[in-house]
């Protein structure tokens, strides 16, 4: 019996708009983040008076707790399909410590090549440039893609890359890589891989052949605050790791340090028991829906909202043909309205959340923009001006498990108002700091002063 969608602690709370009502909040922001499954809320509610200090407790409190993240620790493994093996996962605070974590650890230097792809979030972009190492990229085509062999032209392009650091699904189209060929071409080249799986993680099995996986519980229905870093022992058991601190040690002088043996020794001070446990439960709810109705679900989904979107007349949607299966994101441009505006809109006029901007993905939108050079120089000449106001982007709307048909129906009525129901009830005034559009007027709770820098989007 399908048991989707399945709906989040806060779904459906009242917001007010501009005409004076109160509307249900519809988020179609899960690309960004997820509220929690109730499951997970009523988990860490219960595990609450029980929590203690872990691994060096003797109270009995400390026993429970050091049980439950350990436990949490094992359903993160076996999530990631490395039980049985001599993986550890890695509790850390989302994808992006994991992934510079990762990069601190594996002590590449300017001999070492990194691939990766234009395609990548900021997180599997930037933790690269800090270090010492020499970048090939692979390049996508208009529609935001790319192939085997395209990865697999870089990884032979010159001396033999050092690691292959690839997202498992996009965050600003939904494109699904055929990231298990890819493992496998790279591993056929001697090419270790680690995957960013902070998108695919809540849709897709993790691909169990990467050598390093990483994903956040905020993007899974837990929002507490943890992620995790799965990968070999032996990656992590020399050297001193990326956060020096207590728990981390088995000897300690002023001359001498012995760090104790991994996944410990990558988890100095006192860790996110809290959010290690949320994501436990959140591993478990979606186990216990099961990846047939959980992918049947999305693709469903998915087409509902790509089709409804790019049918709508002076909407382009960005990204794959509507043939092809992604996750539930569709990521789109409106003929003569900023991103902002439309975003702003939607949230003002009819109590929707989306994302706008470039989705900490630059790189990947001014592609699938198609943006000349000219206007590329021009927006950053902006931006180092601190004007944000003719920053280029797009609007996201992206949904999950919390998400049904009339959610889309409802999204898809509002971008058609928006785009053809003529002027805006009030004018929008938009802020050059953050390039961010606000109703001008005095309407509670959209007047001047409640206004604050708050979500502006255009960060990133």
């Amino acid at each position: 019996m399908a048991t989707l969608p399945r709906p989040l602690v806060g779904d459906g709370s009242p917001v007010p708009c501009l005409d004076g009502t109160e509307r249900p909040y519809l988020s179609f922001d899960a690309a960004a983040s997820t509220g929690a499954l109730p499951a997970v809320a009523d988990r860490v509610q219960s595990f609450l008076p029980m929590y203690s200090s872990v691994h060096r407790g003797a109270g009995y409190k400390s026993q429970l707790a050091t049980d439950a993240f350990e436990e949490a620790r094992a359903s993160a493994l076996r999530f990631a399909g490395r039980t049985g093996g001599d993986d550890v996962a890695i509790v850390c605070r989302n994808t992006t410590e994991a992934i510079n974590h990762l990069a601190y650890r594996l002590r590449l230097d300017r001999d070492d090549v990194v691939v990766t792809t234009v395609v990548e979030h900021h997180a599997n972009l930037l933790p690269w440039t800090r270090l010492p190492v020499q970048r090939r990229f692979v390049d996508c085509d208009l529609t935001g893609r790319f192939g085997v062999d395209d990865v697999v032209a870089a990884l032979e392009h010159g001396v033999r890359p050092a690691l292959l650091a690839i997202t498992g699904a996009t965050n600003v189209t939904g494109w699904l890589p055929p990231i298990d060929a890819i493992i496998e071409a790279a591993h056929e080249r001697g090419v270790p891989v680690a995957v960013d799986a902070a998108q695919l993680a809540p849709h897709r099995p993790l691909p169990a052949g990467a050598d390093f996986v990483s994903w956040s519980g905020h993007k899974m229905y837990a929002p507490f605050g943890a992620g995790i870093l799965v990968g070999p022992r032996s990656a992590f058991a020399d050297g001193d790791p990326f956060l020096a601190g207590g728990g981390a040690v088995d000897l300690v002088d002023l001359d001498e340090v012995v760090w104790t043996d991994p996944p410990e020794r990558e988890e100095a001070g006192s860790p996110n028991v809290i959010g290690a446990v949320a994501l436990g439960a959140a591993v478990e709810e979606l186990e216990a829906i099961g990846w047939d109705e959980l992918v049947a679900h999305d693709i469903e989904l998915a087409g509902a909202l790509r089709r409804g979107i790019a049918a709508i007349d002076g909407v382009a949607l960005l990204g794959p043909p509507l043939e092809e299966t992604t996750l539930p994101v569709a990521t789109f441009v409106v003929e003569g309205m900023p991103h902002a505006l439309v975003a702003a809109r939607l949230s003002a006029e009819h109590g929707i959340g989306v994302r706008h901007g470039c989705f900490c993905a630059h790189p990947y939108l001014i592609r699938l923009l198609g943006l000349p050079q000219a206007e590329i120089e021009r927006y950053r000449d902006d931006l180092r001006n601190r004007d944000k106001r003719r920053v280029p982007g797009a609007v996201r709307a992206s949904g999950g498990i919390f998400t049904s048909l009339a959610d889309v129906d409802r999204l898809v009525a509002a971008v058609t108002e928006i785009v053809h129901g003529g002027a805006a009830p009030v004018e929008y005034e938009q802020d050059p700091a953050t390039g961010d559009y606000w109703p001008a007027g005095d309407t509670a709770p959209w007047s001047a002063g409640d206004r604050s820098l708050g979500a502006s989007c255009a960060r990133g």
